[in-house]
């Protein structure tokens, strides 16, 4: 009898399979991440003083346009994966609190 390719080896343990919310959940997450430039806003954002920025400092940092660096984080935005908040003249992105030990997991 041929062994069943679904299944793993007798005494580990099965992860349980996504159910379509968790399969939907993490598919929008990876749309969001995938893109390098996207990867690079992470990356700085969580490696910044007080793991926080704004646009100028990261458009600055990947020599791109403020518009470039404002619609790749939107998309992190609306995804819930960075938190905006004005101060003044000026939006501060930050990791979601929810999503860093998450974020950290990915980046390294």
């Amino acid at each position: 009898m041929a062994a069943d390719p679904l299944r793993l080896p007798a005494g580990r343990e099965e992860p349980a399979a996504l159910d379509r919310e968790a399969a939907e959940s993490l598919a929008r997450t990876l749309r969001a991440i995938a893109d390098p430039t996207r990867l690079q806003l992470l990356s700085l954002i969580r490696r910044s003083v007080n793991a926080e920025s704004t646009v100028g400092e990261l458009a600055d940092h990947l020599r791109l346009t403020q518009p470039t660096v404002s619609h790749h984080l939107r998309i992190m935005v609306d995804d819930g994966l960075l938190v905006r908040e004005q101060r003044g003249r000026h939006a501060w992105f930050s990791v979601a609190s929810d999503r860093a030990s998450e974020i950290d997991d990915l980046l390294r």
